[in-house]
């Protein structure tokens, strides 16, 4: 008997997808942040919220709800979202790297710094750990130059060799750096959550391998 593809997998809806839907959430990755939410305890009312690659918009939409109209939002990604934020939220269709640009400075120095970019996979694993290693180091380079002291960031990256590189640059400029696999990922994702708590200061940076 033909075994599943993890195409077929992930196509297929399961119980968060539809739960999603339901609640008016464009993806099911709004569960996993949820999880990092109440075991990290990271999003509170008031608080100032960097959403780096947002769209669809399921994380920026739980942001946006967690903060509070007293918060302030600011979602960035080269594709538009598929909801509208509240008014205390703002969308910037751009390169969420472009820190020249200065559209990170809108609402900066930011309490939180939020990253669900992933490459697109080409079913090469260990090129596709590589990318996604590049992209958290780039999220997390962005979080160094616009986080408040005592601020968090939240990154995917896929497992592989270079997470514990990635994990020991991030202890490098946070307090503390935990590991998280939501319930909601997909049992044939190697997809992980890295959680920096208690940014120092921005006097360290994120640098990437060789560096």
């Amino acid at each position: 008997m033909p075994r599943k593809s993890p195409d077929a997998t992930y196509r297929k809806p399961d119980r968060f997808t539809r739960d999603a839907k339901k609640a008016g959430y464009p993806a099911r990755s709004v569960y996993k942040l949820e999880e990092i939410d109440r075991r990290a305890r990271i999003l509170r009312p008031g608080m100032h919220v960097l959403d780096l690659g947002a769209a669809p918009g399921s994380w920026a939409m739980y942001a946006a709800q967690k903060i509070g109209k007293n918060g302030k939002l600011l979602a960035i990604d080269l594709n538009p979202l598929e909801i509208a934020l509240p008014p205390h939220g703002t969308f910037v269709q751009a390169d969420a790297f472009d820190l020249a640009s200065n559209i990170h400075e809108a609402y900066a120095p930011y309490d939180v710094v939020l990253s669900d970019m992933a490459p697109k996979t080409t079913g090469n694993r260990l090129g596709d750990q590589t990318r996604s290693y590049e992209l958290y180091m780039r999220a997390l380079e962005v979080a160094a130059e616009v986080l408040k002291k005592g601020g968090s960031f939240v990154g995917k990256i896929f497992m592989g060799e270079d997470l514990p590189l990635a994990r020991a640059e991030t202890r490098k400029i946070f307090e503390e750096e935990r590991l998280i696999r939501p319930e909601g990922t997909r049992s044939v994702s190697y997809e992980i959550f890295v959680i920096g708590l208690r940014f120092r200061s921005r006097d360290g940076r994120a640098r990437g391998k060789g560096a």
